[in-house]
């Protein structure tokens, strides 16, 4: 029986499904909408609602209580590199940091009106492959 128990395990061991939801929620920040089954959009969702509430705070220690749950990895430049990162060339390094950056700057403004329900889940259809209910998993227009 599984009373009490609230995680949703997703077949996954727990490293693996850490990995996989800050990558799904990184996506979700850079795009504003993904797709992806029924169950791991639930799951999704209220980590992507933590996001925002944490980014409609925006002091340091939320900033990096984010940085920590997306598992952004800062990787040092080279002098070169950063000159480069500071004209507007981000092919240098990986774009993990333009995730909290987007976060903080253009989605915690957008619902500072708003007291949760900050996503919503669209049904798609089934996937040919296996027959998984897809769904996307978008933020709100607000």
């Amino acid at each position: 029986m599984r009373h009490r128990n609230h995680t949703s395990k997703l077949n996954r061991t727990s490293s693996h499904r850490r990995c996989m939801i800050a990558n799904a929620l990184k996506s979700l920040i850079v795009h504003g909408r993904i797709e992806t089954t029924e169950a791991k959009a639930k799951v999704l969702r209220s980590y992507a609602d933590q996001m925002v509430t944490l980014a409609k705070r925006n002091t340091l220690s939320t900033r990096r209580k984010a940085i920590a749950d997306l598992m952004v990895r800062f990787n040092p430049l080279t002098p070169k590199e950063h000159r480069a990162a500071k004209t507007g060339k981000t092919h240098m390094f990986n774009d993990d940091r333009l995730v909290i950056n987007k976060l903080f700057d253009e989605i915690g403004p957008r619902f500072s009106s708003r007291n949760g329900g900050y996503t919503r889940i669209i049904k798609n259809g089934y996937r040919i492959g296996d027959s998984a209910l897809t769904c996307y998993l978008e933020y709100l227009a607000e």
